[in-house]
This record gives structure tokens, sequence and C-alpha cells, in this order.
């Protein structure tokens, strides 16, 4: 049997438990890249060019279509710590599903200003590595 000693377990550090304010979290991209610059750099790029691709989906496409890239874009915006990103996109994937029209509408602008700020921090933080 394996013994898990206070010792241990305070030397593992986990994640908080809020967020930051910032529109990605960079503890948690760090995390999920194991520490890996270039890595990140890659992930960073990727994740722009989604974004384009996504927004243009959830902004013209039928609510099917919109809920299923607004649901892809959440599970994008989690995996790189854009955490306002993944809850604006979970709402629009809500109201698309529902087909709450005005939900949409105000999901998509919201959205569209956390997309924003994410790619703001994106370009800084590409212009740094």
């Amino acid at each position: 049997m394996i013994e898990i000693t206070q010792t241990a377990l305070d030397s593992v550090k986990a994640p908080p438990l809020v967020p930051g304010d910032r529109p990605i979290d960079l503890v948690h991209l760090s995390r999920m890249t194991l520490g890996d610059r270039a890595l990140e750099r890659d992930v960073l790029e990727l994740f722009e060019r989604q974004v384009g691709l996504l927004m243009e989906r959830i902004e013209k496409a039928p609510a099917a279509v919109a809920a299923a890239a607004a649901h892809t874009l959440k599970g994008s915006a989690l995996g790189i710590g854009a955490f306002a990103m993944a809850r604006a996109a979970a709402a629009v994937e809500a109201a698309a599903k529902a087909g709450d029209v005005e939900g949409c509408r105000a999901g998509v602008d919201n959205l569209r200003a956390a997309v924003g700020e994410a790619r703001t921090e994106i370009a800084g933080l590409l212009s740094f590595a």
C-alpha cells in the first residue's frame, strides 16, 4: 500500500479555485503545455485560427451548427485557460440549443467581447515568444 504523507500532499500544486482575471490564464496554459514555451506558442497560434473559423459559424450558421461550434470553442477555450471566453461560448451554446434567439444574440455579443480580449492577449503573448 502506498502511504501519502501530508508533506507530499502539501507539495502538490493544485489549480486555483477561481481563475485569474486575465483573458488567458497563463498558469493553466503552462500546465497544459507542460511548461514548453514553443508548444504554448503553437497552441495559441492554432487556437487563434480556430477562433476565426468558429466565430464565423457561430455568427452566420443555423442554430444547431452555431451550438456545435460554440461547444467546440468552449472546449478549446477551457484547454488554453480562456475561461471568460469558455463561459460566453457556453451561454451561446445553451441559448442556441434552446432556440432562444434574443439570448443567442446577447450571448454572441458577449462572446465577441471575450474573443476580442483573448485575441489581444494572445497577440501580446505571441509578440514576446
